[in-house]
């Protein structure tokens, strides 16, 4: 790759986000791709290197700051990402300020952080949901910066009943333990092929989206109609399943009551959506698939990833 295209670092590239950015950013031609990991040997970075990525090894952790400014130094811009932390672990907010200020010392031009809404702001603290507020918070933090920056929201990702609220067979019927009531209608996207269109089409246009929020959605939709919809596709019979209340949530995932703080972060997580909607009103939900017409559907990603219920990784 020539070394005068601007390059492009991404924390957290073997991410189901960090990923579909890598992809995007390469096969566009106009972008060099630092790809930063802790897993340089898995099989998912030694693809992205054949594909042209840049691998290096970079602990994702507070303390590593000076190691993270030579990871960017180079950089036009920067992908930045904090990983899914689970309370009582509480350094997130921290973790994402340090790789913001390290990419700004390593003279980052551009940054775009993947961030969520500030549910305490919001519910004035009537809703326990920290893997959002802590993402708005260092959103807050980026802003105050010397640099121009752009931030993107992604809604629910359908992988999460892949990977995490599995359903599970009973009798003849594939059971689905959805977070969310039956039918309460909200939006959801593939992170692992819309992130990239929506980080090309900023890093593309820095002045048209400097400053600004940009939600990415691929569906809105009810947790009934994503039931109906998965047994209209695989023809498997399904039902829903409420995971919507602590006795519904410890009834399809028992082991969750060890981590009594977990439990709280995701009921109030799913009743900040309920309650206030997922989005703030202001939000532009039809943006992403306005500059990507090819942003899955939640009946595309079926019949895209042909999945028929099974439980399924997106890990490295």
């Amino acid at each position: 790759m020539s070394p005068t295209k601007p390059l492009i670092t991404i924390v957290g590239a073997l991410s189901k986000q960090g990923r579909s950015a890598a992809r995007s950013l390469l096969e566009s031609g106009n972008y060099r791709v630092r790809a930063l990991t802790r897993c340089t040997d898995s099989v998912e970075a030694r693809r992205l290197a054949h594909d042209g990525a840049e691998l290096m090894n970079v602990p994702l952790e507070p303390g590593q700051k000076q190691a993270m400014v030579t990871a960017f130094e180079g950089s036009h811009g920067a992908f930045l990402m904090t990983p899914p932390i689970a309370p009582p672990d509480t350094h997130e907010a921290a973790l994402g300020r340090e790789l913001a200020d390290a990419a700004v010392e390593a003279g980052v031009q551009h940054l775009v952080f993947s961030s969520l809404e500030n549910v305490d702001q919001i519910t004035q603290g009537e809703k326990f949901a920290p893997h959002f507020t802590d993402k708005a918070n260092i959103e807050n933090h980026i802003r105050t910066l010397p640099v121009q920056s752009t931030f993107i929201i992604p809604a629910f990702f359908y992988t999460n009943l892949l990977e995490y609220y599995i359903p599970r067979m009973d009798g003849d019927t594939l059971i689905f333990p959805i977070y969310l009531p039956e039918d309460f209608r909200a939006p959801f996207v593939d992170p692992t092929s819309a992130t990239g269109p929506a980080i090309l089409e900023i890093f593309s246009h820095p002045e048209k989206y400097a400053g600004k929020s940009m939600p990415i959605v691929g569906d809105i939709l009810s947790p009934r109609e994503m039931v109906a919809t998965f047994t209209r596709v695989t023809g498997r019979k399904a039902a829903y399943s409420s995971a919507y209340t602590r006795e519904g949530l410890l009834h399809h995932f028992p082991d969750f009551a060890a981590n009594e703080l977990f439990v709280r972060e995701l009921l109030g997580m799913a009743e900040y959506a309920a309650e206030y909607g997922y989005y703030r009103p202001d939000r532009d939900l039809a943006w992403s698939r306005k500059i990507d017409p090819n942003s899955l559907t939640w009946e595309q990603f079926l019949r895209s990833t042909g999945w028929q219920g099974q439980a399924q990784s997106f890990g490295v």
